[in-house]
């Protein structure tokens, strides 16, 4: 048996957002009313640093007219779209070793693993030691956006 119903239509609206580090972002929200409630309950994060501390952005309709951002902005927003490019195919492209990293560095570098890109946590300290060996490591941002998977 099948029941036909009407489509459910769901209005959004779409802000745009910036943290206190003035990383910006869109945030999708059912009402004003539910865009000021998740932000009351901290509910809402900066996906680049993950600071609570959000505001909303004035914003209008897209007019292509002329650029309304200041050029400093513009830059801003392309470095961390660039950024962001850089990470996802860093991440894409290695094997994460997690607290392990100073060690498996080791391990390729003396050739005892197969050789491989390999991403990583490590101390200052073993960092230090990596480097003093000769093992050449770059030490990458954590963006906390690309923990886990964006819808």
């Amino acid at each position: 048996m099948f029941i036909s119903r009407p489509p459910i239509r769901l209005s959004m609206k779409v802000y745009n957002l910036a943290c206190e580090h003035n990383h910006r972002f869109e945030g999708w929200f059912s009402s004003e009313e539910d865009f000021g409630a998740q932000v009351g309950k901290g509910l809402i994060e900066c996906p680049v640093c993950e600071s609570r501390a959000i505001v909303r952005m004035p914003s209008a309709p897209r007019l292509n007219l002329s650029s309304t951002q200041k050029p400093e902005q513009d830059l801003n927003a392309k470095v961390q779209a660039h950024l962001m490019k850089v990470m996802s195919t860093v991440i894409a492209n290695s094997e994460d070793v997690g607290e392990r990293f100073a060690e498996e560095a080791r391990r390729i570098h003396y050739n005892e693993a197969p050789e491989r890109a390999i991403r990583g946590i490590a101390t200052t300290d073993e960092c230090e030691a990596l480097v003093e060996e000769g093992i050449d490591i770059t030490p990458l941002p954590q963006l906390a956006a690309l923990k886990n998977t964006l819808q």
